[in-house]
């Protein structure tokens, strides 16, 4: 199975990323609040990346559900976003509600 980055465990990303984890893709998280992804992994297996640009570093597809346009931008563009540790050819997927503007 593929290897996944999941960036977000709110209401939607937290059963999401299990989902992928319960299909047998070995999933690594990310949250800001970490206790979070502590306890994802404790229930679901998996690993617990300390920043989004480490839980990208192998992963076939990084998967990004987060709260707001900056939350976005932070995870993806910024020092320690998804961008820097993800491979050339690796799929970044954004289930982020995010603004038109962002999205493009």
């Amino acid at each position: 199975m593929a290897s996944c980055a999941f960036v977000g465990l709110g209401v939607m990303g937290y059963p999401m990323a299990g989902h992928l984890q319960a299909a047998g893709h070995q999933t690594a998280v990310y949250n800001r609040t970490s206790s979070k992804s502590e306890t994802w992994v404790r229930e679901h297996g998996g690993t617990a990346a300390p920043t989004p640009r480490e839980a990208a570093i192998g992963a076939e597809a990084v998967m990004v559900c987060v709260g707001n346009d900056d939350d976005l931008r932070s995870v993806v563009f910024g020092e320690d976003g998804v961008l820097a540790g993800m491979a050339p050819d690796s799929t970044l997927v954004d289930h982020t509600t995010a603004s038109a503007e962002v999205a493009r």
